[in-house]
């Protein structure tokens, strides 16, 4: 899932990995490598489809304006990258990899700490704050992945995932239009099935995109960034339960998403999704931008296919913004075994011609300004004109609640893809989450 939700470097370790990171760094003070552009660059990232291809073009084009340099790219599914990080940098044998670290939010000090802000403070990421290359980047967006007001990562583009791919054909013939409520929602849902189409494609497997129907839900009814840090807020001095009002009306959505979906999601992958949709198995499919060129891939000149918002809440206006977030964010190691290959690899990546062409690949919106948008990207421009965070790029867990609260709604429960009612699944995340208290 390219969110928040999984992504993290495991903890163990650590302190192990400082010591190596500080034994191994360059003899540079402000991080820059020193040496030849030569050698083996060793690169690991989680695994798309997209992404995966405009790495391969940019590791090609990296290796022919460093014909000394070798590129190893290691892109692992991604409930395996954690670990697999993890492993490979304590081994001292990655460059190049994903990292995310960030602000924590004053109420969550002291017990949320990510294990990437753990990694950074160990000095484990090279600081790249200094870096010429950086300028490239718009500054709001090195903002909003600033850590303690420095850089340690490259952006390498933004998604939106709060949005359903529709079939216009589909749409057309049966005279729908798109919703814009939670109620024409049903609606559109409704007159579907009716005519024996189904609805919504989830692919359910991994878990993590039957979290994107969540996270959705939380955009609808929290749709601005104060809703959700209100929100946040008050799970964290436990003046909101996630049992009752609008926390409840989460989950109430999700398991209506999952009765929109079809049989047997739960044991669909997410990879055959883009396939389904384009054989059209079914009409719609909740999945964020960075899946656009596989789906654009997929469904060729069968169709004609939108993107809009999910409409979670009953007023129109809530339901007028995706929800986004930085991508995949690419950090140097400290304790990189060839760190100038490291560094000129980032700053190569992000050269404005180099970048341009690698989100136009990925279906990313740009990271950088300048940079032409897709015309998928500039059809959902009016979604997109005002920035609003993805849910899991707010909230923070508490690392003393159990597993079931760490979304914290815990739509992993629910039936079908769990066992649980929507107040069972409720209740067993609020009882997770108060004991951590």
């Amino acid at each position: 899932m390219r969110t928040h939700i999984t992504r993290g470097i495991a903890a163990v370790g650590v302190a192990a990995l400082a010591l190596a990171a500080v034994t191994a760094c360059s003899s540079t003070e402000d991080g820059a490598a020193t040496g030849e552009v030569s050698g083996t660059l060793q690169i690991l990232v989680s695994s798309s489809s997209g992404s995966d291809a405009a790495f391969a073009k940019v590791n090609e084009a990296f290796m022919k304006k460093y014909p000394d340099v070798k590129v190893e790219f290691s892109a692992v599914p991604n409930e395996n990258f954690n670990s697999t990080r993890s492993s490979r940098l304590t081994a001292g044998n990655v460059d190049v990899t994903l990292a995310q670290p960030r602000d924590v939010p004053a109420f969550a000090e002291g017990v949320s700490a990510s294990d990437d802000n753990v990694a950074a403070d160990a000095g484990l990421f090279v600081d790249l704050t200094d870096q010429a290359f950086m300028k490239n980047f718009t500054p709001t967006v090195l903002e909003a992945t600033a850590y303690n007001g420095k850089q340690y990562t490259v952006p390498t583009g933004l998604s939106y995932y709060s949005g359903v791919y529709y079939n216009k054909k589909i749409f057309d013939d049966l005279g729908l239009e798109i919703p814009t409520t939670w109620s024409e929602f049903e609606s559109v849902a409704a007159a579907l099935q009716k005519d024996g189409i189904t609805p919504l494609g989830i692919g359910g497997k991994d878990s993590w995109p039957a979290g994107l129907a969540m996270l959705a839900a939380v955009q609808g009814l929290y749709p601005t960034a104060d809703d959700k840090n209100a929100l946040a807020t008050g799970l964290w001095d436990n003046s909101l339960s996630l049992t009752d009002g609008t926390q409840l009306q989460v989950l109430e959505r999700v398991k209506s998403l999952y009765d929109m979906a079809q049989k047997n999601f739960a044991g669909v992958g997410y990879d055959a999704i883009p396939s389904g949709f384009a054989n059209g198995d079914f009409a719609m499919t909740i999945d964020g931008t960075w899946n656009q060129t596989t789906i654009d891939d997929a469904v060729g000149d069968a169709f004609e296919y939108g993107y809009f918002p999910l409409p979670a809440s009953d007023d129109a206006a809530d339901n007028a913004t995706l929800a986004g977030k930085v991508e995949l964010r690419l950090a140097a190691a400290s304790n990189a075994p060839n760190k100038a290959a490291a560094l000129a690899y980032l700053d190569f990546f992000s050269s404005p011609e180099v970048y341009a062409d690698f989100v136009a690949t990925t279906g990313f919106a740009p990271a950088q300004p300048n940079i032409t948008a897709s015309d998928f990207l500039t059809g959902i421009a009016d979604y997109t004109a005002t920035f609003s965070p993805a849910w899991d790029t707010i909230w923070v867990s508490n690392q003393d609640a159990g597993p079931a609260a760490v979304f914290p709604f815990n739509y992993p429960a629910i039936a079908p893809l769990g066992t649980m009612t929507v107040p069972q699944a409720a209740q067993e995340a609020q009882s997770a989450w108060s004991a951590a208290f």
